[in-house]
């Protein structure tokens, strides 16, 4: 379970990244990472990716709740 919950924020998070700045990563990947590692404010892709999840936890979450009201004991 946490396995599964830890590869679902991993997948957010280089899906994010990987929107984000796509023509950075694709171009000068070394030069990006150096930028993050001094920008003012070096958490906001994880910031954003905490984001993400909590948003498709609460809908997994709806889902699920949902779909138990229709299963058959």
């Amino acid at each position: 379970m946490l396995k599964r919950e830890v590869l679902i924020f991993i997948v957010i998070f280089l899906f994010l990244s990987l929107g984000m700045h796509m023509n950075q990563w694709l171009t000068h990947p070394l030069v990006h990472l150096q930028q993050l590692s001094i920008h003012k404010m070096p958490y906001h892709p994880l910031l954003y990716t905490v984001i993400v999840y909590l948003l498709l936890a609460l809908i997994r979450a709806f889902i699920n709740t949902f779909m138990k009201l229709f299963r058959q004991k």
